[in-house]
């Protein structure tokens, strides 16, 4: 009898003590893409946004990327604020605050069509990254929209 409580005690003691440990997983949603410069992916709640910067102290462009989660349906009031926008006279710069980043959207109207750059500061290490701009159709798509 001995044994056995001896047994079972080195058992239990070796299940609490084990070094792997299997931890939750989210599955990563990717959304929308335009070309491989801008695209949306989501985990859980949150969205993130990656793009590549047409301006870098490196001589390549770098990816970059912002975050928020998807509260009150933050996501949906996104992609409202970026698409009118696109409609406003005059164009204005929108600065949104983020809970990590500062995000202006600059509109920029040509002869043929408005487009739209994303410039995101961090809050913590004052750099700013723009984006290249994106058409009205390409924010579609970057949302899943047409």
């Amino acid at each position: 009898m001995k044994k056995v409580i001896a047994i079972a005690i080195l058992f239990i003691s070796s299940i609490g003590f084990s070094q792997i440990k299997v931890l939750e997983t989210v599955p990563v949603e990717k959304l929308g893409r335009v070309n491989n410069n801008f695209y949306v992916q989501k985990i859980g709640d949150e969205f993130t946004f990656f793009y590549t910067t047409v301006q870098s102290d490196d001589a390549e462009a770098a990816l970059k990327a912002f975050s928020f989660k998807n509260v009150d349906n933050a996501y949906q009031s996104l992609y409202g604020i970026i698409t009118k926008g696109f409609t406003a006279s005059p164009l204005n710069d929108v600065k949104l605050e983020l809970p990590n980043n500062f995000v202006w959207l600059h509109y920029i109207a040509s002869s043929d069509k408005t487009t739209v750059q994303f410039m995101v500061s961090s809050k913590e290490v004052g750099s700013t990254h723009i984006s290249e701009p994106l058409s009205k159709e390409q924010v579609e798509k970057l949302f899943q929209k047409s």
